[in-house]
């Protein structure tokens, strides 16, 4: 055993039966051959059974699962990519697999494959608006070339807040000991938050109101109008929303000629940049 070139596997094989030959026990053949207990001893078995071809062949073993029929395969990304039955509203992989008659393993390995997420569902909009590019370059000209002399804001509302409150007083926070809140809250209604957001320098000035209406959007307006520079213009980048092109909102804006109303296309509120703001405020909500 002492050729550079055999399989290790028949060389330690080899050392197995030459230290049973020389009547080592079985410490001793584990030593000398680096292998646990039971391989020594399955060794020496098929050595007494099989003789030198015993230790020259592996066992066979009993063949793996066949690969599923293409025609299996097919049906589940066709019932995938399909309608789900009844009222459900998307496939599951319990229900492939039992409509298939194959395991949830191999229903889970035939989507990932073929990379289908039937669980995930991604929500879009497209916008019909006739003048969609005209609009697109106007808003995003804003942000990326304001006018001189002028503060381009981001203005909207998010209505149907809820204005929750807890059922009793909380604790504060102190050292080695977290602040305190009830578990259950209160309703006092909901509330209407107006917000215009300086595209510039991140700034925002906002306000709470009962209603959502164009009373209300007036006097946010006017609020903003008090709170800028004079000698500075105002752009102000809004959706289609009813009340923003209400005619008392025209008239303010006739007698206020240093407001401008940029108008975002049609399902296209994404362009608006206070989305943002409005997703931070409702993660931070109670």
């Amino acid at each position: 055993m002492s050729d550079r070139s055999a399989r290790q596997k028949h060389v330690w094989r080899a050392q197995i039966i030459l230290a049973t030959a020389d009547g080592c026990g079985t410490t001793e053949i584990m030593r000398r051959s680096g292998k646990a207990k039971p391989v020594v001893w399955r060794w020496q078995a098929r050595f007494m059974a099989q003789g030198v071809d015993g230790l020259l062949r592996d066992k066979t073993r009993r063949p793996g699962k066949p690969p599923l029929p293409a025609t299996t395969v097919q049906k589940v990304i066709d019932l995938v990519t399909g309608p789900p039955p009844g009222e459900t509203t998307q496939w599951t992989g319990r229900m492939l697999a039992k409509t298939v008659g194959i395991s949830l393993r191999s229903v889970q390995r035939i989507l990932e494959a073929h990379k289908l997420v039937p669980h995930r569902v991604r929500a879009f909009k497209l916008s019909n608006d006739p003048k969609f590019a005209e609009k697109l370059r106007d808003v995003v000209g804003l942000y990326v070339d304001p006018p001189a002399h002028a503060v381009v804001l981001s203005v909207d509302e998010k209505s149907q807040i809820q204005a929750l409150d807890r059922t009793q007083p909380g604790l504060p926070m102190k050292p080695g000991r977290a602040g305190t809140m009830t578990h259950d809250y209160k309703r006092n209604g909901t509330t209407t938050l107006f917000a215009a957001l300086n595209v510039l320098d991140g700034t925002v000035i906002g306000r709470n109101m009962k209603r959502h209406r164009h009373q209300e959007f007036i006097r946010f307006l006017s609020e903003v109008d008090a709170q800028v520079p004079k000698r500075k213009s105002i752009h102000a980048i809004i959706d289609n929303y009813a009340t923003h092109k209400h005619p008392k909102v025209q008239k303010w804006l006739a007698k206020n000629p240093r407001w401008t109303f940029h108008f975002t296309p049609t399902s296209a509120s994404w362009l608006n940049c206070r989305r943002g703001l409005f997703r931070q405020t409702h993660q931070q909500a109670p």
